[in-house]
């Protein structure tokens, strides 16, 4: 058993208090990779924001979660050296059994999201329940999640998209014990988002999508006042990040995202956590591009990952100041 303590990490709880008092939400950016990481805590420290590093179950498969818990050890250490000494949770992100969330806390995690939202309510609520009983011994913190989100993510599949019923929350909240709520207003997994179909074209020819669904989280707040809810499938892909990567041989058709304007308005209220993941894979997947297609002749590594990873610090530090507000937050 590894106490998250004894890395340096802290959970949730506190950082969340201050986020919803302050009207601004915490970035949680995932990671599967040193770049990665290096960029999240650049971008943070320069900022001088909270962060969560978020780490999927995929990510876990990918980079091996002994090697994922070191680097967030890492991570704490890098801050300090880069001259402060922010807020840093490591968090399970989509967590979908209870011996993963289990594995996770006895690695070092602070924070875990048990993801019952397919499942049936009473099943939600008795896996939910069933987490955040265990975490609890060691403060660790839980997210539980209501509603369902369309797309693709890492193992997270889902053709439907499901609203959160506002009549449940007070109910999931109570029966389970979780700490916060993730919740479905609109936003959803992976770089497209949307079907066209399901967007209108504005006056430069760039898709739109639908609304988030304010009204019903409106109702969610007024029925548990003062309780943290997440977003998860938050990326706005830029349109300028997509367009390099499709004039440098990709093909992203009618990729579309969450406008930031939308995301900031949800992150002054108890949004307190802002989930944030295609958009960085787009900003790495354009820098690299640009280099094969720029720079042929390269093929040291460190000559697109540094490229990768200084795009990806940009586009953090743009997430954290314009759209979250939690810069001078730490």
């Amino acid at each position: 058993m590894v106490s998250y303590k004894e890395l340096g990490l802290v959970n949730s709880r506190e950082i969340f208090r201050k986020a919803m008092a302050g009207g601004y939400a915490i970035p949680a950016f995932n990671f599967n990779n040193m770049e990665q990481m290096q960029a999240i805590i650049q971008a943070c420290v320069e900022m001088k924001s909270p962060v969560i590093l978020q780490v999927s179950s995929g990510a876990r498969k990918y980079a091996n979660q002994t090697l994922l818990r070191y680097m967030a050890q890492g991570a704490v250490e890098y801050a300090k050296e880069l001259g402060c000494n922010i807020p840093i949770v490591l968090h399970l992100d989509h967590g979908d059994t209870f011996e993963l969330c289990k594995s996770c806390i006895e690695l070092g995690f602070s924070s875990v999201m048990i993801d019952g939202s397919s499942l049936p309510y009473d099943e939600n609520v008795a896996l939910t329940k069933k987490v955040v009983d265990y975490a609890h011994q060691y403060d660790v913190t839980v997210e539980g999640e209501l509603g369902v989100l369309a797309g693709i993510e890492d193992d997270v599949h889902a053709e439907t998209h499901t609203y959160t019923r506002p009549e449940d929350v007070e109910d999931f909240v109570k029966k389970t014990g979780v700490d916060s709520l993730a919740i479905s207003i609109g936003t959803s997994h992976g770089a497209n988002k949307f079907k066209p179909e399901q967007c209108q074209r504005n006056a430069d020819g760039i898709l739109v999508p639908p609304p988030l669904r304010f009204d019903i989280l409106e109702e969610i707040q007024k029925r548990i006042p003062g309780f943290p809810i997440v977003l998860h499938g938050s990326s706005s892909v830029p349109q300028d990040l997509v367009k390099i990567i499709n004039t440098h041989g990709g093909k992203l058709k009618d990729a579309v995202g969450i406008p930031e304007d939308q995301l900031r308005q949800a992150a002054k209220t108890n949004v307190c956590k802002v989930n944030i993941d295609s958009d960085g894979r787009l900003a790495m997947t354009a820098a690299v591009r640009k280099v094969f297609v720029d720079s042929p002749e390269v093929f040291d590594p460190r000559k697109y990952l540094g490229p990768a990873r200084d795009s990806l610090r940009e586009l953090y530090k743009h997430k954290i100041k314009e759209v979250l507000g939690s810069d001078n937050k730490a």
